[in-house]
């Protein structure tokens, strides 16, 4: 008993400091996982210029900044959609809406940016992939690069559907139910991501009604020619500007340019017309 009561006080004094120490270490290790989970991590990449605007989830080119957009190797998610891409002292901010087949993909203009300080436009290089970093970013971040009003990621209501309705159906056992897009998302009539099909309306969908179809004023997915607001490309590595749908230049006005083909097909015309209209002439006065 004496034994007892003398190693019991110790014991219980061990198993204290033990258990401190324990839930100190615990407590240490919980915080640092949450700090690198919120914290953006850089990672190193090679990146390469994408010319051309394509989006595997449907997200309309003409309601977005298509020179800003990611072509990463990862799937498409309902809340990173977000990356900030640094070289040197500069950076920009990406939507990443499109997988690529396993490139580090960046928008041509974006890229050739990052290297030189000027548009793709003004100052076109060409070049493969080059090493640059990086993080996720808020949505925030790239408010400014979409061009809806609200701010709702533009979605094709004809081909984006199994996306919107993957960030809409959420486990309803986590704390948050509603994912970025699920929150922030508008749909629109127009069949393709170049806006070249459909109309170029808002549709609605009643998810909470059960609906699986989106409502519009027109019926959905009719391949109408729409024009109204044509997606571009910068081409690689020249830096002409050409219309995204039919690869035509574009002039510097905005609109699309006559080919030297075409042009010559023209004047050719008009020959056809002058010439014997001349010839007449010259023979009616003879």
């Amino acid at each position: 008993m004496l034994h007892q009561a003398i190693f019991r006080p110790w014991h219980t004094a061990a198993s204290s400091v033990y258990l401190a120490i324990t839930v100190s270490l615990t407590l240490s290790l919980s915080s640092f996982t949450r700090l690198t989970a919120a914290d953006a991590v850089s990672v190193s990449i090679s990146a390469t210029p994408h010319a051309q605007y394509s989006s595997s989830i449907g997200v309309l080119g003409c309601k977005i900044n298509t020179n800003r957009v990611a072509y990463w190797p990862m799937a498409v998610d309902c809340n990173s959609l977000c990356v900030k891409l640094s070289y040197g002292d500069r950076s920009v901010h990406l939507l990443r809406i499109d997988q690529s087949g396993g490139a580090y993909d960046v928008s041509y203009d974006a890229w050739n940016y990052l290297q030189t300080g000027k548009s793709a436009t003004e100052d076109p290089i060409a070049g493969g992939g080059v090493a640059m970093t990086y993080e996720n970013a808020s949505m925030s971040d790239c408010s400014s690069l979409i061009k809806t009003g609200g701010g709702g990621l533009p979605l094709s209501a004809p081909n984006s559907m199994d996306f919107l309705f993957s960030c809409l159906d959420v486990d309803e056992s986590a704390d948050d139910q509603t994912t970025w897009v699920g929150k922030k998302h508008a749909l629109f009539n127009i069949d393709d991501s170049l806006c070249s099909l459909g109309y170029d309306e808002k549709c609605t969908l009643d998810w909470e009604s059960g609906a699986n179809q989106p409502t519009c004023p027109h019926t959905l997915g009719l391949q109408t020619e729409l024009t109204s607001d044509p997606v571009y490309d910068i081409e690689y590595p020249t830096g002409q500007k050409v219309l995204a749908s039919t690869g035509q230049a574009v002039s510097s006005a905005g609109t699309p340019s006559t080919t030297a083909a075409s042009r010559a097909a023209k004047a050719q015309q008009l020959l056809q017309i002058v010439v014997p209209a001349a010839l007449l002439a010259v023979g009616m006065r003879i």
